[in-house]
């Protein structure tokens, strides 16, 4: 059955750790004043994490990736001119290059505490960070068919954006470490298939029956439909330390669903695989990032992923012509030509070392670079 196509409107999230200004590291004490303050200038536009040393933002609903990447920018650099003022500064990054995790302390609301209660150790562990992307469609059948049909270009998507390669003061050898620490809690990872947003629905209710979650917010899938807004919201991609990475990847998530609702219009569309199959390269974007390419399903093949790339930005070029997001689109080249967040750290990380530097110290260097590339060009 046909749908009226969608607005295909848009709106991104961002979450920043707070660090020290001087030292880098993550700041411990209450930041509560801080906040107060964000929430006078930035009203709804910024709200408190799980760590309170954490702060996430979200854009108004946007018309396209131009609108919105205004409207980041000016939040990023809000947070830092704020932060300022307390002797903090945001860093966009996946994890905190050395920070200890049983040394952070949750935010004081009744659902952390209860997050913290019922996960213990898990969610205590998690100094990480994520960008979310949500696009505007609002027929819930059809946001359920896009779900299953985008679930194939989600490592594409993670590849691009990796930027937490260290963790508690050492290089992982992963360019996104993140995902390792959030796996850990439940209903994370790549969404369930489903036939309809009935079906869907049907064994959210379950959970939600027998006390499992209290909402669909609970389900904290690479990609999920909203609960809040009636948009489809993708989840897997780590927080980019630069501002134009986190455009082009929003913008890229945003042609996908154009390109696979027009499939639909056409009585035509791509070809769903299963989970063990993206499981896969799911892993390698987590391990390599963009350096080791990506199984080709279609073709059972690995191919490279500056190929894949092009392959995408060739097909992709009549929906960023209708979503106004052509140059966006192909600045996704800048990324593959200096690498993500995740090289450059680790550049960093190696010329400290070579500098005499010890695992530590190369990671507070690391952190010092984070804190400077975040508001980089805003």
């Amino acid at each position: 059955m046909s749908v009226r196509e969608p607005s295909w409107t848009i709106g991104i999230e961002e979450e920043y750790l707070m660090v020290d200004c001087e030292t880098g590291n993550l700041a411990t004490r209450s930041l509560d004043d801080l906040m107060a303050a964000l929430q006078t200038d930035l009203k709804d536009l910024v709200r408190p994490e799980f760590l309170q040393s954490q702060v996430e933002v979200g854009t108004r609903v946007c018309k396209d990736v131009k609108e919105a990447r205004a409207q980041l920018a000016w939040l990023r650099q809000s947070v830092a001119d704020i932060g300022q003022k307390f002797g903090v500064a945001p860093i966009a990054a996946s994890t905190h290059p050395h920070a200890e995790w049983g040394e952070q302390t949750h935010t004081d609301a009744e659902r952390y505490h209860t997050f913290a209660q019922d996960m213990q150790a898990v969610v205590r562990r998690l100094i990480i960070s994520g960008m979310h992307v949500h696009v505007g469609i609002d027929d819930d059948d059809l946001r359920i068919d896009l779900m299953n049909q985008v679930s194939y270009f989600l490592p594409h998507l993670l590849c691009l954006s990796t930027s937490s390669p260290m963790w508690r003061g050492h290089d992982t050898g992963l360019k996104c470490y993140r995902l390792s620490v959030f796996d850990e809690l439940p209903r994370t990872g790549l969404p369930e298939l489903f036939d309809s947003y009935s079906e869907y629905q049907k064994h959210v209710d379950a959970l939600i029956d027998v006390g499992m979650i209290k909402d669909a917010t609970m389900l904290w899938w690479d990609v999920r439909p909203a609960v809040k807004f009636p948009t489809l919201e993708m989840r897997i991609t780590d927080v980019c330390t630069t501002l134009d990475d986190a455009i082009g990847i929003a913008c890229l998530f945003q042609c996908l669903l154009r390109m696979l609702y027009r499939l639909r219009r056409n009585n035509q569309r791509w070809r769903t695989y299963r989970t063990m199959l993206i499981d896969e390269n799911r892993w390698r974007a987590q391990r390599y990032g963009l350096d080791a390419g990506l199984v080709d399903f279609g073709k059972g093949t690995l191919v490279n992923f500056k190929d894949l790339l092009e392959e995408l930005i060739e097909m992709l070029k009549d929906d960023a012509e209708a979503l106004n997001c052509t140059e966006e689109l192909h600045s996704l080249r800048d990324i593959l030509a200096r690498g993500t967040s995740s090289h450059r750290q680790i550049k960093v990380f190696n010329q400290a070392k070579e500098d005499g530097a010890n695992d530590l110290e190369a990671c507070q260097a690391v952190t010092h670079w984070l804190k400077s590339e975040t508001v980089r060009g805003l």
